[in-house]
C-alpha cells in the first residue's frame, strides 16, 4: 500500500484516529492544566498507593509510575483486575481510573476500597463509577473527552501525575511537561501523514512490519512504552506483537533463539527502545542482546526517544509508536478504530 495515500487513509480511518494522535501534545498540556485547578479534598495518612485501572487508563497509570520512578517515596502500584491486594487498608490510598466510568474490574476495586476502608479517589469521564462515587461522597475528577479510550491515555497519566504532586508526594513536574510537549510537536513535524514515506521514520518501520510479528524491548523504565506499542498494533492494526523488558529478557528470551526456524524468523521484527536515561548495564545489556539476535538472523532495529526528561522520553516515543501503529493499520487495509471483537467480548460478558 502506498503510505502517501492520504486520501485512502479518510476512507479507512472513518473515525478519524488520526486527528486524536495528531492532538496529543496538546492533549497532554491541557489534561496537565486541568490537574492543576481541580478541587482536591485532604488526603491524610495514606502510606500506599493503588492505581486500579484496565486497558489504556492502565497502561496512562503505568506510564505515569514509570515518570515517577526515582522521586515517589511511597509503595505503589497498578492493579489490573478485580478485587484488591490482601494490605490495602486505610493507609491506602486507591485511585480508580475508567475512561468510561463502566470498566467491571475498576468497578469491582472500587467496591474493595469501599469495604476495606481505603480512602478512594476516582478519575474519569462519568459512568457508573462516577454515580457510585457521588453516592458515597468520594472525590471525583472528571474530564472530557468524545475521541476514542485508547488516544485519551493523556487524560489519566496527567491526572495521576497532578494528584501525586498537588498531595506533597513528588516534585512538581511542569517543566518535564513542557518540554515533553515541545519535543512531542517537534517530533511531529517528521511523522506526521503529511510527510511522505522516504523522509517519514514512522511510515517506513510500519512498511517493515507489514506480515512479521513484533516484539518490542525496552529497559525497565521504558516498560509501559513498549507494552503501548504492543497495545497499539494490536488495537489499531489488528495484529500480533509482544514486549519484553529488559533486565529481565537478557535472562530469558535472549536464549530463544538457540532453535531457530528460519521460516518463522523471515516473519519478526524485534524493535530495541531506548533513552539517554537507561541504566549503563541496561544499555550494555540491550545492545548486546540485539547483536545475538541479529548473529542468529532475526531482523531488529533501534528507536532513539528524544528529550531530557524522562516524561519527554516515554511521551516522544509513545507519540512515535501511535503514529507507527496507525501507518500500520494503514498498510493492512484495517481501520484503526474498528473495535468488533471487544465489543462482541463485553457483550457475552454482559450476557453470562
Amino acid at each position: 500500500m502506498n503510505l502517501d495515500d492520504l486520501d485512502l487513509f479518510q476512507q479507512l480511518d472513518r473515525q478519524n484516529m488520526i486527528a486524536q494522535i495528531n492532538a496529543l501534545p496538546d492533549q497532554l498540556q491541557s489534561a496537565w492544566d486541568l490537574g492543576r485547578t481541580l478541587p482536591l479534598p485532604t488526603l491524610d495518612g495514606i502510606q500506599n498507593i493503588l492505581l486500579c485501572a484496565m486497558g489504556d487508563s492502565g497502561s496512562a497509570s503505568e506510564l505515569a509510575l514509570a515518570s515517577v520512578f526515582s522521586s515517589l517515596n511511597l509503595p505503589a502500584s497498578v492493579h489490573r483486575g478485580y478485587g484488591l491486594p490482601a494490605f490495602a487498608d486505610s493507609r491506602t490510598l486507591v485511585v480508580c481510573l475508567s475512561h468510561s466510568g463502566n470498566s467491571e474490574e475498576v468497578l469491582d476495586a472500587f467496591e474493595s476500597a469501599r469495604k476495606n476502608g481505603c480512602k478512594i479517589f476516582v478519575i474519569t469521564t462519568g459512568g457508573e463509577i462516577e454515580k457510585r462515587a457521588n453516592a458515597n461522597h468520594i472525590s471525583v475528577w472528571k474530564f472530557a473527552y468524545s475521541g476514542m479510550d485508547t488516544t485519551a491515555i493523556a487524560y489519566p497519566f496527567a491526572l495521576t501525575l497532578a494528584l501525586l504532586s498537588r498531595l506533597g508526594l513528588i516534585p512538581d513536574p511542569s517543566a518535564d511537561i513542557a518540554e515533553a510537549v515541545a519535543m512531542m510537536k517537534r517530533s511531529q513535524q517528521h511523522i506526521v501523514p503529511e510527510a511522505l514515506a522516504a523522509k517519514n521514520p514512522a511510515k517506513r518501520y510500519a512498511g517493515q512490519l507489514v506480515g512479521r510479528w513484533v516484539t518490542l524491548i525496552g529497559t525497565e523504565q521504558l516498560a509501559p512504552v513498549a507494552k503501548r506499542w504492543k497495545t497499539q498494533i494490536n488495537q489499531l492494526a489488528k495484529a500480533g506483537a509482544n514486549f519484553e523488558i529488559i533486565p529481565e529478557a537478557t535472562h530469558n528470551t535472549l536464549v530463544a533463539s538457540v532453535n531457530p526456524n528460519p521460516t518463522l524468523n523471515a516473519h519478526t521484527m524485534t524493535l530495541f527502545l531506548r533513552a539517554p536515561g537507561d541504566h549503563p548495564r541496561d544499555r550494555l545489556r540491550s545492545d548486546l542482546m540485539r547483536q545475538s539476535f541479529m548473529l542468529d538472523g532475526l531482523n531488529t532495529d533501534v528507536i532513539d526517544a528524544r528529550g531530557e526528561s524522562l516524561i519527554a522520553h516515554l511521551w516522544t516515543l509513545l507519540l512515535f509508536g501511535d503514529y507507527m501503529a496507525y501507518y500500520l493499520a494503514m498498510a493492512y487495509g484495517a481501520d484503526p478504530s474498528e473495535e468488533e471483537a471487544f465489543v462482541n467480548l463485553k457483550s457475552a460478558l454482559a450476557s453470562t
